[in-house]
């Protein structure tokens, strides 16, 4: 089952799809879109031309796991995305996974606006692997 997750950002919105057999991330792009209703017509057709079963969409909660204006546009997005396609759309908590990927891009000798052209896509690959790591457990 080949797996999509989604990292909903403003400007960019990081995604990353998982091996054909929803053990591994592979690839991982980044979408420049702000509009949202294009945006969703966009990520459906990723989709669609991968053969992705299931699309995981970030949900950054706030730390305390309240759900904040951001967490409010992903539901949004869900809603758009259930509309365009016939998979299902789960709500993943991607608390912190920005942080982290700075930090592995930093790590990795990535800064400015090489940094800024790939965190959305660390982001989206680090959501998605959390997804497939808990489908292990």
């Amino acid at each position: 089952m080949r797996v999509m997750a989604v990292d909903y950002g403003d400007q960019r919105t990081g995604v990353a799809f998982s091996d054909l057999t929803g053990t591994i991330a592979g690839e991982a792009f980044v979408i420049r879109e702000w509009d949202p209703e294009r945006l969703a017509d966009r990520l459906a057709e990723a989709c669609e031309s991968r053969g992705a079963e299931r699309i995981i969409l970030g949900n950054p909660l706030n730390m305390d796991g309240s759900a904040g204006p951001r967490s409010e546009k992903s539901r949004a997005l869900r809603d758009l995305l259930t509309k365009r396609t016939d998979k299902p759309v789960v709500l993943w908590d991607e608390r912190r996974t920005t942080v982290e990927a700075h930090a592995i891009l930093s790590a990795n000798d990535r800064h400015g606006k090489r940094r800024r052209e790939t965190v959305d896509a660390v982001a989206a690959t680090l959501i998605l692997e959390g997804y497939l790591e808990s489908l292990g457990r």
